[in-house]
């Protein structure tokens, strides 16, 4: 498959295996958790389905003038793979291995990126890349620290459009068939801001300690109710 933009000749090859890939770090101790958060809801609410990828600071990989181009979204979904799971090693391409990812996120940190660079010459910024490139529906920017967040959604496959939210300050995914939106609060020792997920209903996708937390208060609420009604048979004179 071969796709042009202006210029640009865009081809989807999959990444030599000796192909050496840029081993930088995480920008923020914090991008790994919110990653992490972001799955771990989807999957506990069956919002995962077995052919979907859910991937974090994972290369997404396409041929611009026959130079391969590598970006790594802090978070990405991709709704279908179409090979084996054990078959997509060190980077992903779309149209070979499955459908392009319909969310990428960047999680914006203190050192400056290039998450709004349209730079088409090699190497492209990511914006060129997500936009033009890979045409993803939805482009999220998030910056942990202040709870700012940006959803930039392709128009016509042509640009992306930032988005206003709803009067829940939530913004609605049609492709995941889910809102997504700021929570502040506490995990995994880290006080502050996440992005969560909601249903169409509006109900929160929880993660597991949130899960574990609402089993508990659901069965000493039980046991209470229990302990009254015992009493209130005592009281009565039947034991």
């Amino acid at each position: 498959m071969v796709i042009s933009v202006s210029t640009t000749k865009i081809t989807w090859e999959l990444l030599p295996e000796d192909f050496v890939l840029d081993d930088e770090p995480v920008d923020n101790v914090n991008q790994p958790s919110l990653a992490a958060a972001l799955t771990e809801s989807l999957e506990l609410a069956g919002k995962l389905p077995e052919t979907a990828l859910a991937t974090t600071n994972y290369g997404i990989c396409a041929t611009l003038n026959d130079k391969f181009v590598i970006k790594a979204p802090d978070w990405a979904y991709i709704p279908q793979i179409t090979v084996p799971r054990e078959q997509i090693q060190r980077s992903y391409t779309p149209y070979k291995q499955g459908q392009i990812p319909t969310v990428v996120m960047e999680f914006l940190s203190d050192t400056e990126g290039n998450e709004y660079s349209s730079k088409r010459t090699y190497p492209p910024g990511k914006w060129f890349f997500y936009e033009q490139v890979l045409q993803v529906p939805n482009y999220i920017i998030f910056q942990p620290e202040t709870g700012e967040l940006e959803v930039h959604t392709l128009q016509d496959n042509r640009s992306y459009k930032l988005r206003s939210s709803d009067e829940n300050n939530r913004y609605w995914l049609t492709e995941m068939e889910l809102f997504i939106g700021v929570w502040q609060g506490k995990r995994e020792n880290r006080q502050g801001y996440w992005l969560r997920w909601w249903d169409q209903d509006g109900n929160l996708l929880l993660w597991g300690s949130e899960l574990v937390q609402q089993e508990r208060l659901a069965k000493e609420a039980a046991l209470q109710r229990l302990a009254e009604l015992e009493k209130r048979l005592r009281d009565t004179g039947i034991s």
